[in-house]
């Protein structure tokens, strides 16, 4: 296995749903990497809109991968997750086999405008108040979200193990971080009982090594179903999340 002369850079949140699934990729691959914190939507000097991180990706979005050794920087997680794949040969999560590598960018395609809504109509609006995401986005998010999961466990899960067959591959760890964040040991914020094969690979997907040590976020935070966490206690949340991560970092140092 390749691995570069310096460690890789990933700037964003351990909050942050696509930021923890390069996480998740990189700690179950045992690559180490450098987590620098950027705030998200902020001008400050660890802000996504800053400058000096906009120079860096336009989009002001996070996460960002970027490679000290050659200069290369990438934004986007699930091009993130492909580019790691291809560089490092990591074949097993993302076949080189153009039908079963294309059954996995058929997630990755169809998170965008489904899974993904998961954040931005149930999560965001109790953690990012600023946002005032209207209650008809929420539940028009909530009734996309349902008939996602609808699709998953009638489709793709009733046919296979994991998404995209009977391997894990970034269309597990891609759709586990939305999914799974809603579960009742986390935000509470899903009931998926009327989904048994989504309720089967979620079981499956925390026994992936590396799992808890990215949700530690979640697991601070506890159920939000009720209350919306303050800014303190997101802030904090962060920061055992990171402490965590510190130290799992440590343990794949030569």
């Amino acid at each position: 296995m390749n691995h570069p002369s310096q460690r890789v850079i990933l700037y964003g949140v351990p909050f942050s749903q696509p930021v923890r699934a390069v996480m998740w990729l990189l700690l179950y691959k045992r690559l180490p990497f450098d987590m620098v914190l950027v705030n998200p939507g902020s001008k400050g000097d660890s802000g996504s809109r800053n400058p000096t991180y906009l120079a860096k990706n336009p989009g002001g979005t996070i996460p960002t991968l970027e490679e000290p050794d050659t200069g290369f920087v990438l934004g986007e997680a699930h091009a993130i997750l492909c580019y790691l794949s291809n560089k490092h040969g990591w074949d097993d999560v993302y076949p080189t086999q153009p039908q079963l590598r294309a059954k996995v960018d058929w997630y990755l395609h169809f998170h965008h405008r489904n899974l993904r809504e998961a954040s931005v109509g149930l999560v965001a609006p109790r953690i990012r108040k600023d946002l005032d995401i209207p209650q008809s986005t929420q539940q028009a998010a909530r009734a996309t979200v349902t008939n996602a999961l609808q699709a998953l466990d009638t489709g793709w899960l009733a046919q296979s193990r994991y998404l995209a067959g009977a391997q894990l591959t970034l269309a597990d760890f891609a759709a586990y971080v939305e999914i799974g964040q809603l579960q009742s040991r986390f935000t509470n914020l899903f009931d998926f009982e009327p989904f048994p094969n989504v309720r089967r690979w979620l079981d499956e997907m925390q026994r992936i090594d590396g799992h808890d040590d990215i949700h530690v976020v979640l697991e601070d935070l506890g159920d939000i179903s009720v209350a919306p966490p303050d800014m303190e206690t997101i802030k904090n949340a962060n920061k055992r999340a990171l402490g965590v991560l510190k130290q799992r970092l440590a343990d794949l140092s030569p």
